[in-house]
């Protein structure tokens, strides 16, 4: 399924598919939520943050006036659960398959899955407040409150890590689930922490989600589950930083403009451009 284009592009993604190094995609779908709806708005509101940002980012040297970006707009949202993640994973595999890194706007956490299958033998790591290492929940395999344990399904124990955890149920069976809690983190420091993680993982190439839930609401309140004690947007930063040149492909998911101050949308928008700035930057610097 093809995605259409909406009204309103990312920011500075003016570059047509084929030329692009980076491609965006909008995935408004939140039919397993649990508790607060309306991450389906959250596409919308990201681009539209996205254009409070200048075009350089002094702090990289790079500019995005030479990163070449593509948004593809947004995934229609059609029949069931199963359906709809049938649908993201062929359109993520149209992009993979091109040679382009996939940018994904959620929408929920489901919606990871189903983009991790479209790569090979890859590493991931998931920011996230809950494990979600349900093997289903009310009913459903792909619901978001499985995210963790369909991506391990694909990858195979040792090849991801969930970071910055806080909530875990009773029935999720721990043993194959690689994760650090963010009490951790926050006893023995990020840097630590994190990088013992990323020493765990038996691939090199790496793809990132970041569940806007793995950072404190007090930062980003706009989320379905919200739950404190959580990462900084600082935290998450150093994550995309020290794994960027590894970096394949990205999404942002749970953002839940409804109950946002406009806070939880701006952050999302502006980590996209920090993977892209940072890819971009270990791809053609090292040239």
């Amino acid at each position: 399924m093809m995605p259409i284009r909406g009204m309103l592009r990312f920011a500075d993604a003016h570059s047509s598919f084929d030329e692009a190094e980076f491609v965006i995609v909008g995935v408004p779908f939140d039919k397993t939520t649990t508790y607060r709806s309306g991450t389906r708005f959250a596409p919308t509101t990201v681009r539209e943050t996205s254009q409070t940002f200048e075009v350089g980012n002094f702090e990289h040297g790079t500019s995005f006036a030479d990163i070449k970006v593509h948004d593809a707009g947004d995934l229609f949202e059609e029949g069931t659960v199963d359906e709809m993640v049938g649908s993201i994973e062929e359109e993520a595999r149209r992009i993979v398959s091109a040679k382009k890194f996939p940018m994904f706007i959620g929408g929920e956490h489901s919606i990871s899955p189903p983009v991790v299958k479209a790569f090979g033998e890859i590493s991931v790591i998931t920011i996230d407040a809950h494990l979600d290492f349900r093997d289903e929940y009310q009913g459903l395999r792909n619901s978001h409150a499985c995210a963790h344990r369909r991506i391990v399904d694909h990858v195979g124990k040792g090849n991801a890590f969930a970071f910055g955890v806080r909530s875990i149920s009773g029935e999720e069976k721990t043993e194959d689930a690689l994760y650090a809690d963010s009490f951790r983190i926050q006893r023995e420091g990020t840097e630590k922490v994190f990088d013992e993680m990323l020493g765990k993982l038996k691939r090199e190439p790496i793809y990132l989600s970041l569940d806007i839930d793995g950072i404190d609401p007090s930062y980003a309140p706009g989320t379905g589950t919200p739950e404190p004690f959580g990462l900084t947007p600082w935290d998450v930063r150093y994550v995309i930083d020290r794994i960027g040149p590894r970096l394949v492909g990205f999404d942002v998911v749970e953002i839940c403009p409804p109950y946002d101050n406009g806070n939880t949308s701006i952050l999302g928008a502006r980590m996209m451009r920090e993977v892209m700035a940072v890819k971009w930057k270990s791809l053609h610097r090292a040239k």
